[in-house]
């Protein structure tokens, strides 16, 4: 058997290669994160077998760089196994190669963590579960765009037509009647020149005929009275234009990003979705975030990696009363886990009578969601160990 380590790095990889005796028969081999580069260590690989089977690669992931090559090396079917950085840091600190680090002793210092077997084993996910990580993530990056477009709106509105915030709640404002309307009437003189009655036919084919003449009635008010700003009018109204394109378009993205995830969900038929709460979106979050949950001996370590158990303050002998949450680990998933016992607060026997046990033991809200998204995590953690589907218990 031969133990492969590799040095991942943003352009140049290195690789050494060492067998059962921990003897280094390759060391340092140097080459690009590339195909070119990928076909090289292969050949480098043949000169000792042919075989994959002979070998068994580690690589830390480092960033996304180690993507490509650990699906190149999948695909010809080496085992790989991916360590976390604080391990190899780890080992480096046990063994005699102190304080020195280069590509070329990294590499070595990986094989030999791999011949001695001292490492927590981690696998990647399957495509599917690594597709739901990306898209997920990648959903919470438009929801986020789009959430500054809309404050950006409303900034340039507060100037242009500050009174049309009130004709709309929240909601509805950026809703597709009010886009609409803002896309064809960006200002107060516009609405000014157009009739009641054009509005309202306007209103009523943007909202399916849930808005109409009471409404654009009132708008044609609002815009008469309006003390927007008239000079360089022109600049924000193409502002406001602009970015309710932009708001528009991301919509559409994240609808396509949702209905992507949900064809994945479907494949996967996971019982995560039977927890109340749950649904194909935070459910991708959850199981993207994840991974393998094997990774997770105890559901109290997932709580750590989800960053939402609690931190304790010492200080000599004194010792905080008052934890907060760590905060530690995967943003993404704690976000998820938090969305979830929002909803399973209230509509699970369970979960809401431990949410109104904490509610009565006088914790806040958010105090008292935190503690549902802590029991549920042991939940989640049970039904994907088992595979089991959640059973309320009444």
């Amino acid at each position: 058997m031969f133990y492969l380590g590799i040095d991942i790095g943003k352009r140049t990889h290195a690789a050494s290669i060492m067998d059962e005796a921990g003897k280094v028969l390759l060391k340092g081999f140097s080459f690009s994160n590339s195909s070119a580069g990928a076909e090289a260590l292969f050949g480098a690989l043949h000169k000792f077998s042919g075989s994959s089977a002979d070998f068994i690669v580690g690589m830390e992931a480092t960033g996304h760089y180690w993507l490509a090559l650990f699906s190149y090396l999948d695909e010809k079917g080496f085992l790989i196994h991916v360590l976390n950085p604080i391990q190899t840091d780890g080992w480096r600190n046990a063994t005699e190669i102190r304080k020195r680090k280069t590509d070329t002793i990294d590499s070595v210092l990986i094989a030999d963590l791999i011949r001695y077997g001292d490492f927590t084993h981690t696998t990647l996910t399957d495509e599917n579960v690594m597709s739901l990580k990306n898209l997920s993530r990648y959903r919470t990056y438009l929801v986020g765009t789009t959430s500054d477009f809309k404050r950006k709106v409303i900034a340039v509105l507060d100037q242009l037509f500050p009174e049309y915030e009130t004709l709309f709640n929240r909601q509805g404002l950026f809703g597709a009647a009010s886009k609409e309307l803002l896309l064809t009437y960006s200002s107060p003189e516009s609405l000014e020149e157009v009739t009641a009655d054009e509005i309202a036919q306007a209103l009523k084919t943007a909202s399916r005929g849930r808005l109409g003449i009471d409404k654009a009635e009132a708008i044609k008010q609002a815009a008469s009275s309006s003390f927007g700003v008239r000079f360089a009018q022109e600049a924000y109204v193409f502002q406001l234009r602009s970015m309710i394109e932009q708001i528009k378009f991301l919509e559409n993205q994240i609808n396509e990003v949702e209905k992507e995830i949900k064809n994945i969900m479907d494949q996967l038929d996971s019982v995560i979705l039977t927890v109340p709460g749950i649904g194909p979106v935070n459910g991708a979050a959850i199981l993207g975030e994840i991974g393998d949950i094997t990774r997770f001996s105890t559901a109290s370590k997932l709580v750590a990696y989800a960053g939402i158990d609690a931190s304790v303050t010492k200080s000599g002998e004194y010792e905080s009363t008052h934890n907060v949450m760590s905060k530690r680990g995967s943003p993404y998933l704690r976000k998820a886990l938090f969305s979830a016992a929002f909803i399973a607060s209230f509509n699970d026997p369970v979960f809401s009578t431990y949410y109104q046990k904490k509610r009565a033991a006088g914790k806040h809200h958010l105090t008292a969601v935190g503690a549902v998204a802590r029991k549920l995590t042991y939940t989640i953690h049970a039904i994907l160990t088992k595979n089991e589907p959640y059973k309320i218990q009444i």
